[in-house]
Formats: C-alpha cells, sequence, structure tokens
C-alpha cells in the first residue's frame, strides 16, 4: 500500500535520479533495482524536525554520524538539528563547521537550526538564509547549553531582524529563577513543579503578543500544557505547533516514579490531563507536526542527583513505532501519522521537493509493516548514551526500510548506506 495525496492504495512507484518518476501501475517498466513491500506500507519519507546531535563539543554522547545513524535505522529521511552544541551554531563559521562535519557522515538528509542570541541578531538575516539552514531558534528558557534569549527587548529584536518562521522553546526563564527552590534534591518528581505550567503558558503568551507586533511567524516547541493550547488556537495566522511523542505517551507521576532522572526532560513530562489535552488537539488539527526532540545524554550524567542530572531523552530511533504504536491503538489515523510526520513539517518551513509521495518529488520514504510487534530495547538504540525511556515496552507498527533520495539506507534494521545525506533545501531560500 502506498500513501499518495490521493490516498492509501496499492500502487508502483517509479524512481529516477533520486526523484519520484512515475506512480501508478507500473508492472510492464523495468528497473535496475526493485524493492518488493507487498505486505508494507509505504509512506512519505518522516522528518524529525528536532533533533539534538550534540556535535560539535559533546560527541561522548552522540555526533552526527550516531545520530543519523538512529534516524535510519527508526525510519526517519531528514532531521533538523538544534544549535546548542559547544561552541553553540550562532554565527555562519558554525553553521558551515557543522554542514562540513555532516558532509559524507550524516546517514539522512538534514538542515541546521541557528541559534538566536543578544550578540547575533543583526545577523540573523543573512544567516538563516544561508544554505542547510532551516531556520533562527530562540531558547526563551534556560535548558541545555548557552543559548539563552530571556529579555523582551532582545526577543522582539530577533522576531524583527528576520523574516523565516521562528522556532521558539517557550519557557520563561524569570519565573524558572524565582522558583528554582521548587526543584527538591534528589527528587525529580519536582521538575514539573519547578518548571510549572505556568512557566509554559506565561512564556507562550509573551512570545504570541511579541510575534503580532512584530508580525513574525512562529513555530512553538514541544507545547505540553492544555492551558497553552487555547492561546495558540487564536493565533493560527502566525503560530504553528509540535508537541512530541514522550509527551503523547508518558505522564506524571508515574514515568517519574518508573524512570526517575531519565524521564526528566525540558519542558516535563506532565499530569495526564494535560496529555489528553494534547491528544484532542490532535485530533482537532492545532497540532501540526511532531518532533522528537532527541537529547541524549549518558546514563552516568542522567544518574545523577536531581538537579544536577541534565534534562533530555533520546528519541529519534523510536518516533516512528511510538506513533504507530497509537494508530494501531486507534488514537492516531495513518493519514494523521503523516500529516505530523513529513506533510506538516513540508508545509510549515517551506521545504523543497519533500514531504509527499508524488511525481517530482524526492524518493524518501519510510517503509512500515503496520502488523509487526516487537519490543523496544536499550540494546537496539544507536545513540552514543545507549539507552531509552521505551526499554521493555512493546509496540505495533515497525519501519522496515528507511530510502532516502531513492537509496535504501536501512533495511531489516541494518544500515546498508552510509553518508548519504545531504542538506535539505528550502522554497524561501532557493535563490541563496
Amino acid at each position: 500500500m502506498c500513501a499518495t495525496p490521493n490516498g492509501i492504495a496499492a500502487a508502483d512507484i517509479g524512481v529516477r535520479g533520486g526523484r519520484i518518476a512515475a506512480v501508478g501501475a507500473l508492472g510492464g517498466a523495468t528497473a535496475a533495482e526493485v524493492f518488493e513491500a507487498k505486505g508494507l506500507h509505504v509512506l512519505p519519507g518522516v522528518i524529525d524536525t528536532q533533533v539534538h546531535f550534540r556535535e560539535p563539543g559533546n560527541e561522548h554522547k552522540e555526533d552526527l554520524e550516531s545520530g543519523s545513524r538512529a534516524a535510519v535505522l527508526g525510519g526517519v529521511t531528514a532531521v533538523f538539528e538544534m544549535p546548542n552544541t559547544s561552541p553553540p551554531t550562532t554565527t555562519r563559521v558554525a553553521i558551515e563547521d557543522k554542514l562540513a562535519r555532516a558532509a559524507g557522515r550524516m546517514h539522512c538528509d538534514h538542515a541546521f537550526y541557528v541559534g538566536a542570541t543578544p550578540a547575533n541578531v543583526g545577523a540573523l538575516a543573512a544567516l538563516e538564509r544561508l544554505p542547510g539552514v532551516c531556520g533562527v531558534k530562540a531558547f526563551l528558557g534556560s535548558s541545555t547549553g548557552t543559548l539563552l534569549l530571556d529579555k523582551e527587548e532582545d526577543i522582539f529584536a530577533a522576531m524583527k531582524a528576520a523574516t523565516r518562521r521562528m522556532a521558539v522553546h517557550s519557557e520563561d526563564e524569570a519565573r524558572l529563577r524565582e522558583r528554582k527552590s521548587f526543584a527538591a534534591r534528589g527528587d525529580v518528581k519536582t521538575h514539573p513543579v519547578w518548571r510549572d505550567v505556568e512557566t509554559a503558558r506565561a512564556s507562550t503568551e509573551r512570545v504570541l503578543r511579541l510575534a503580532r507586533q512584530a508580525g513574525r511567524r512562529v513555530h512553538v516547541l514541544h507545547v505540553t500544557t492544555a492551558d497553552e493550547l487555547p492561546l495558540l488556537a487564536e493565533a493560527r495566522d502566525l503560530a504553528t505547533v509540535e508537541t512530541t511523542p514522550q509527551h503523547l505517551t508518558l505522564a506524571a507521576p508515574e514515568c517519574y516514579e518508573r524512570l526517575g532522572t531519565l524521564a526528566q526532560m525540558n519542558p516535563p513530562i506532565r499530569e495526564a490531563s494535560h496529555r489528553q489535552a494534547l491528544w484532542q488537539a490532535v485530533r482537532e488539527g492545532l497540532i501540526d507536526v511532531i518532533g522528537s526532540d532527541h537529547a541524549p545524554h549518558t546514563r552516568e550524567e542522567k544518574t545523577r542527583t536531581y538537579p544536577e542530572s541534565p534534562s533530555g531523552m533520546t528519541g529519534v530511533q523510536t518516533l516512528v513505532t511510538i506513533l504507530l504504536d497509537h494508530v494501531s491503538a486507534g488514537r492516531l489515523t495513518l493519514e494523521r501519522f503523516i500529516d505530523l510526520t513529513s506533510a506538516g513539517a513540508a508545509r510549515i518551513f517551506g521545504i523543497a521537493a519533500k514531504g509527499r509521495i508524488a511525481r517530482g518529488y524526492d524518493a524518501d520514504f519510510t517503509i512500515v509493516d503496520l502488523k509487526a510487534r516487537r519490543r523496544i530495547v536499550n540494546s537496539w538504540i544507536a545513540s552514543k548514551c545507549g539507552w531509552t525511556p521505551y526499554d521493555g515496552m512493546e509496540t505495533t507498527g515497525w519501519p522496515v526500510a528507511t530510502i532516502v533520495r531513492g537509496m535504501s539506507v536501512m533495511r531489516d534494521g541494518a544500515l546498508v548506506k552510509s553518508g548519504w545525506g545531504k542538506p535539505i533545501k528550502f522554497v524561501d531560500t532557493l535563490s541563496g
């Protein structure tokens, strides 16, 4: 079965030069290579628009090669990588360095965010238009790394400085500082008490107000609270919305009792009532995209006493199977899965020639077995950190092949083509 703009139905796909050349009944055609997908579903290539691959500066926990290997093993054909590396990705030199590091090493297609700081506001308009850049990312609340844009005048200046959609980590830094004492030593269950609902709601309210004043499109990352959703629903002309598989799957306090600091991330996993509200937002179409927020740390780092333990968890390799398990359970349709993981990303960010199975588009396919039932285990995880919060969880629906621009890079759980990834192109910057 093949998922095209016409629906999900039996079809053949012809590929030439890395692009889709034909879709339909092609039984009389010949080809140098044939992939027999009978009994499987061929979906548009999954695009993960939020990953942290830690290179440069923290390659002991992840790098561009290992992170992209995890991606393709999990059925992901393209990623947007975040700028909170060391040094941070805030200059032309840093962007060009990442692109050079990726060349011949990353297995999936890729683009990089440039981080906004008070110091580089004047350069953002030029930086966001560099080849291989997916946009500007602003950390409005402190998280992993040193990037922070917390003063209202600096946020507004960054919004006025450029024109492409700006992605934001929306937590109010002043409130985080005021409430730091709520993070009780040794008790990770207090993480969502410290970084509470109001920390997210107040920040998102401010972001939307400033975006309205600046006339800037924004993309609010990893939304976690029911309280933010009405604000975002009133700002659909300028704001798009992301949530994550973990915020749709895990819930406090159970996840902290079972996983400890392995469940610690920013913004936090919250109570089930917020998870229910996020699912309602998915059903209503308010959520535009799901990104994994893959943010690995080593086990040694994660087992430090809270709150010295870092926030973040792996996710790029499990994104597809976790969401397909929700499809199997009836919480998500396969069509909505496609919209949230490929078409939505292409639409929001203006990705050129990706996001659907149609003639002329890149031949990016995530081929899945919707009936396969397997157990997620730490030993399967390709990330250098070697763990997943879903260790031991059985899921229905698994990727069996990852095809990037016509090339099989993963098949039957094994990497079969190395270093095939190329920078993603965007409609807004095709002319440079």
